[in-house]
């Protein structure tokens, strides 16, 4: 396979900094392809440990971090505009950032949903529902106006949007990854996509906790994100929009129209939109 470029791209990875995260795996991946990535995170010490280590990989004038609360869209405004402003332009929105509002637990207890409290429902939709529509609503002028844009989704599996105790992260995910594909049907012909990129199972992040009752060695590493992300964020990846990618199927060896088949689907649940009756079409 021909190395993929991301030379003279810019890139913003929200919850970039987690020291075991989806979002650090995808800011390296991306740097060592060339890109130049803005690392968001509300954890400040996070930012400063984790942004230093990808600075040794990518140098200094190739990375940058900032304090972003994404549930705040001047917050988010503002850290696009810094990223604009320092790096000189945004062609990639990886968002990533994302939390379930408790650690999990050692053993995976499940809460029913009416016993969640309005304070975490609210805490977890303002992060991962309305955080995705801040960060997308701050950078898509910019991205429509160059005619070239990669807007990439973290979400979750189909079956975790509903399973039992999942409540309020799944339909959170669900409302991000229906997002996605609104946004793609939208963005046709506009030089932007949207797409999903999701690892395939649980992973092991520092949403796990460190003395939790599995093998850490039975999850899917973040690594397994860099090449995808990668792809999905290049030139190469032009014609694909609205598509759902799971890493763990992505096979590197395999031509890329087999590889695309493998790994993806519709995103969100394209086929129930047939069970609509709509009088404007």
């Amino acid at each position: 396979m021909t190395d993929i470029t991301l030379k003279g791209k810019i890139a913003i990875v929200t919850g970039g900094a987690s020291p075991i995260g989806l979002g650090k795996a995808m800011a390296i991946a991306m740097v060592k392809a060339g890109a130049r990535v803005s690392i968001i995170d509300i954890n400040e010490e996070w930012l400063e440990t984790t942004g230093d280590y990808i600075r040794d990989i990518a140098g200094k004038e190739n990375v940058v971090t900032q304090f972003c609360d994404i549930s705040d869209f001047h917050s988010a405004r503002t850290a696009v505009a810094n990223t604009i402003d320092i790096f000189g332009g945004l062609d990639i929105l990886v968002n990533n950032a994302g939390i379930m509002g408790t650690n999990v637990e050692k053993k995976y207890s499940r809460t029913n949903f009416w016993d969640v409290s309005i304070d975490r429902w609210n805490n977890v939709m303002a992060v991962n529902a309305n955080g995705v529509f801040n960060m997308v609503k701050a950078s898509i002028g910019y991205m429509l106006q160059q005619r070239w844009g990669r807007i990439i989704g973290v979400t979750t599996s189909i079956d975790s949007m509903y399973k039992q105790g999942m409540c309020p992260y799944g339909p959170s995910k669900a409302s991000h990854e229906a997002l996605v594909a609104l946004m793609a049907s939208e963005l046709e012909n506009t030089g932007v996509t949207a797409n999903v990129l999701i690892p395939g199972g649980t992973s092991d992040t520092n949403m796990i906790p460190l003395d939790i009752e599995i093998q850490r060695k039975d999850l899917i590493q973040p690594d397994i994100m860099g090449p995808p992300s990668v792809w999905l964020a290049s030139e190469e990846s032009k014609s694909i929009n609205g598509h759902r990618f799971i890493a763990y199927n992505w096979d590197d060896t395999l031509p890329l129209e087999q590889r695309i088949e493998k790994a993806s689907a519709p995103a969100a649940w394209p086929q129930l939109g047939n069970q609509a009756i709509n009088p404007w079409t």
